[in-house]
């Protein structure tokens, strides 16, 4: 809140300001560019194009590269964030056609299940069901930071032929099912971190590229 607070001093312009409903109109255009992307690695995949795994690979690192300059350079993001939708809607089509290869049905109902946690989240958030104490920042944040070390491990380790945490992840019984119903909380919870940042920068009078980086969470 405090980078919020010294932007205000600044005082920057209204027009030039970060608002609540540029950073919603944002999102949606960064959709749209998702989908159609998605829409043509789905394609390919499902007609077994060759450049298949160019696009999950080339999708997957690349957003990832995308995603972590826009995390330290924000102002960039008006530029950026454009790249990684387009990079991960090649991603998202193409694994979700390979999943629905293996297990049909199986895809619509994830993406129904992504945007009814979506809008819950949202609701618990608008709300004030869920607040986004300083506390409750915290939990997340070590939470999700103990998720990301678990999987690297785990990819390192099946790399040198270890696959022990792999397969608590995906084991059928109780505890691969408890570690997985863990991981989808602090997931959606993730998004009342991205919600109170979005109304706190607006609050503030961010300036105008946080929009392209509110809508990018």
């Amino acid at each position: 809140e405090k980078r919020f607070r010294d932007t205000v001093i600044t005082n920057i312009p209204h027009d030039q300001a970060m608002t609540m409903s540029g950073t919603i109109q944002k999102f949606g255009f960064l959709l749209l560019m998702m989908m159609a992307t998605s829409y043509y690695s789905w394609k390919e995949a499902m007609n077994m194009g060759e450049n298949l795994m160019g696009m999950v690979l080339g999708g997957a690192i690349g957003g990832l590269i995308v995603a972590i300059i826009i995390a330290f350079k924000k102002d960039w993001a008006p530029y950026l964030a454009p790249v990684y939708a387009l990079l991960e809607g090649l991603f998202i089509g193409a694994v979700s056609a390979m999943y629905e290869s293996a297990f049909p049905g199986l895809v619509l109902n994830a993406v129904g299940l992504t945007f009814g946690v979506g809008i819950a989240m949202y609701l618990l958030f608008t709300f004030r069901i869920i607040r986004a104490t300083e506390k409750f920042k915290s939990i997340i944040i070590s939470a999700t930071m103990g998720i990301a070390i678990f999987y690297f491990l785990s990819w390192i380790l099946g790399m040198f032929g270890f696959h022990g945490l792999t397969s608590i992840m995906n084991d059928n019984g109780m505890m691969g099912i408890g570690i997985s119903l863990f991981i989808v909380i602090i997931a959606a919870l993730n998004l009342i971190l991205d919600f109170d940042m979005i109304e706190k920068a607006s609050e503030y009078g961010a300036p105008k590229h946080m929009e392209w980086y509110g809508a990018f969470g």
